[in-house]
Order: structure tokens, then C-alpha cells, then sequence
């Protein structure tokens, strides 16, 4: 999901131009690349944001359905002690349906927060990491 803004072409009479005309085009393009990245970062960090949140959601979601198999094993004691074997057979039962669904859940949810983490804008380092290197490449050029 890259928002790159197109910039205004080079130009190419550079040669022309004075130092102090030069360094002002310098600073003016190099805000726009910071803006330009800092835009990356946030709509980046607002997506892993995103997926954490869905993540800890499932977490909680799992703990939830696991009362409900801590509740249904409690009535499986219950009944175990109550010597009516078909009552408890039935509670063990229910008792393994919800802690398989809450391992579902918990499984879903440990992968929507792998998703997310870390927190850290990776695409924003990559295209910095390339404007880097691109810098590099026309100040050499310059210099020749």
C-alpha cells in the first residue's frame, strides 16, 4: 500500500543555476521527501496498528471461550462425582469442543499479531534506504 507522491521532474539545467538557487531547490526537495516518508510511515503504522488490534481481539475471544470449557469441565466433575455417567460423559464432551474451538481462536489470533509485529515501518525504511542511495549516487554524479 505505498502512497508515493509523484515529484516534479528534474531539472535538467542544473549548470544554470546559482548555489544559493541550488541549496533552496535542495531544501525544498528534500521537505517534500520527508513529508513524503513520514505519510509512508504513519498509513504503515496505522495498518500494523491495525492487525495487532485484530490479533489481541482474538486473544481475548480465546480467553473468553476457554471459561466456557473451564465451566463445562466444572460441570463434567460435577456430574463425575454424581455417578451419572451419561451427565458427565456429555459435559467432557462439551468441555473438548470449546477448548479445541479456543485453540482455533488462540491460533488465529497468534497469527493475526505476527502480522502486526514488529510495530515498525518497513516499507518507510526501505524506500529512505533507497533515497539514501539514490542521494549518493547524484552527488557523486555531481562531482564528476
Amino acid at each position: 500500500m505505498a502512497q508515493r507522491v509523484e515529484t516534479r521532474p528534474m531539472d535538467n539545467n542544473l549548470h544554470d543555476k546559482s548555489i544559493p538557487e541550488l541549496m533552496r531547490q535542495l531544501a525544498d526537495e528534500t521537505t517534500t521527501l520527508v513529508k513524503q516518508e513520514l505519510d509512508l510511515a504513519k498509513a504503515e503504522m496505522t495498518q500494523k496498528g491495525k492487525e495487532a488490534g485484530l490479533g489481541i481481539g482474538m486473544f481475548g475471544a480465546a480467553g473468553i471461550i476457554g471459561l466456557f470449557a473451564l465451566g463445562a469441565l466444572t460441570a463434567c466433575f460435577i456430574a463425575a462425582l454424581s455417578l451419572a455417567m451419561q451427565v458427565w460423559l456429555a459435559a467432557l464432551i462439551v468441555a473438548v469442543v470449546y477448548a479445541a474451538i479456543a485453540g482455533a481462536v488462540a491460533l488465529v489470533g497468534k497469527q493475526r499479531l505476527k502480522e502486526g509485529m514488529p510495530p515498525k515501518p518497513d516499507q518507510t525504511i526501505e524506500t529512505v534506504k533507497e533515497d539514501v542511495q539514490w542521494a549518493k549516487t547524484q552527488a557523486k554524479s555531481g562531482r564528476t
